[in-house]
């Protein structure tokens, strides 16, 4: 399984030194990964979120490792260009450092991914050095954690106090102290991305955090307007796909049920002398049977 290899998350980095902002873009399966790399975006995430927009689970933290490793794999074989980052499920890497290295190595060599992204600081800033050290880069993730958030009034923004802000930097600063290779900041005052970019020296990626972030990500379903039920308001839509799909899908059934659907063009046809030969020969089986 083709893998772009130790220059992926330099390629960020480059991006980043020379001020162009860095595009991903979440993708769980192959057909949304081709779409994420024909569109040309920078890096593809494999993200947690299909445990809700795939998998139709109520929360991020119900999907397991087998689970979302089918789904990178699919992507990895639609992604062959670009850097794939895999999510490391809830559940897979806080126990211990050497549970989180072991699911990083699963990541990277089960599913071809160049790197791993995790959420929160504190005893996970161990669990970065632990994989950094194995070889493997890492991602971070603070500001919203959705493997954090219980209900759905969780989703919230984060860091909008003095105490929270400082508490959400200091986390940042930790990470990339710790050795991730760049790090996701989710749902923060923009001011608040801004300070953080400022005062690390790896790509800051934002969702949720403003536009002075080094790039931005998005979850495709949001992206796409593929999804059901409250939108953040962070997310642009770019399309109403599912409004799109959900008027093919209607349309092609009525056709069916008039009867407009399928027509001659749309089916096969077999020389005469070819028909007329099988009409004789089932003629025959049913003139023996009698």
């Amino acid at each position: 399984m083709r893998s772009v290899g130790a220059a992926a998350l330099p390629s960020l980095a480059a991006l980043s030194a020379a001020g162009k902002p860095i595009v991903m873009l979440t993708a769980y399966d192959y057909p949304s990964g081709r779409v994420a790399e024909e569109a040309g975006v920078d890096v593809v995430l494999v993200g947690d979120s299909a445990a809700m927009t795939v998998l139709g689970y109520d929360t991020t933290r119900a999907i397991s490792v087998d689970e979302l490793l089918v789904l990178t794999r699919a992507v990895r074989r639609a992604v062959t260009t670009i850097p794939l980052v895999g999510d490391l499920p809830f559940g897979s890497y806080e126990e211990s450092d050497e549970r989180a290295v072991s699911t990083a190595r699963r990541f990277v060599d089960e599913a071809g991914c160049d790197a791993v992204k995790l959420e929160g600081a504190g005893p996970m800033a161990s669990r970065v050095r632990a994989i950094v050290s194995a070889g493997i880069p890492v991602i971070g993730h603070v500001g919203l954690l959705p493997q954090s958030v219980l209900s759905a009034d969780g989703y919230r923004a984060r860091g909008r106090d003095t105490e929270q802000a400082l508490a959400i930097i200091a986390e940042a600063e930790e990470l990339v102290r710790a050795g991730c290779a760049a790090l996701v900041v989710e749902a923060v005052p923009s001011e608040i991305g801004e300070l953080i970019s400022a005062r690390v020296d790896v790509p800051v990626i934002g969702i949720g955090a403003g536009s002075a972030t080094s790039g931005q990500v998005l979850v495709y379903h949001d992206l796409l307007g593929l999804g059901e039920g409250h939108v953040p308001r962070f997310v642009r839509r770019y399309a109403d796909g599912r409004a799109t799909l959900v008027d093919a899908v209607r349309r092609w059934a009525a056709d069916v049920r008039s009867g407009a659907f399928p027509s001659k063009d749309e089916g096969y046809g077999m020389p005469a002398d070819a028909l007329a030969a099988v009409r004789k020969s089932l003629a025959k089986t049913v003139n023996r049977d009698s």
